[in-house]
């Protein structure tokens, strides 16, 4: 079953998961090979109410259709060379953003090679083991948390890159689920 409706919207059972299956479309089409990307999510009534120039410019006027409740808003690039917890730790939000979300790609390996991992290893040589190990998979994770803690993610492997092969469920990825939700903390 697709992940997709016949007019392009991703289709999910809460506004969280829709936000992160749009976001990691919108990601699939800018291409493989790219920067982490953050995103404010914010609520598109309010939105509408309290910007109506940058929702029009959105493309979310009242037009009387169908929208989403949560609009992903893409945030300035992330600095490149600077580690995802260092940057996410100077990360403040304002009080009408709902919640957050990000883009990061990776080289993962699967369970079975973990035995296979080299002792000793310190990041850099592990980083360069896993990219040369032959059981390793490209994947794109998109990871979302609101204010009240709720959590979403979708991975796309890249040998699967189709929107009807992304796998979405709340515990994916927690330790990014975690230093987003850090974003949020006073």
């Amino acid at each position: 079953m697709s992940n997709v409706s016949p007019s392009g919207t991703p289709m999910a059972a809460s506004p969280l998961t829709r936000a992160v299956l749009e976001i990691d479309e919108y990601a699939s089409g800018l291409g493989w090979d790219r920067p982490a990307r953050l995103f404010a999510l914010v609520d598109t009534t309010r939105l509408r109410a309290d910007e109506p120039a940058l929702a029009a410019q959105l493309g979310l006027d009242d037009d009387g259709g169908a929208v989403a409740p949560l609009t992903p808003v893409e945030q300035d690039e992330i600095p490149s060379g600077t580690p995802l917890d260092e940057f996410l730790a100077t990360i403040a939000w304002p009080g009408a953003v709902a919640g957050c979300a990000m883009t990061v790609e990776r080289l993962m390996l699967p369970p079975s090679a973990e035995a296979s991992v080299p002792d000793g290893l310190d990041e850099a040589a592990l980083a360069k083991w896993v990219a040369a190990h032959p059981e390793r998979q490209e994947v794109r994770m998109t990871v979302a948390v609101l204010r009240d803690g709720t959590r979403e993610s979708a991975v796309r492997l890249r040998e699967k890159d189709s929107a009807t092969e992304v796998l979405t469920g709340a515990g994916l990825v927690p330790g990014l689920a975690e230093a987003l939700s850090a974003t949020f903390e006073s």
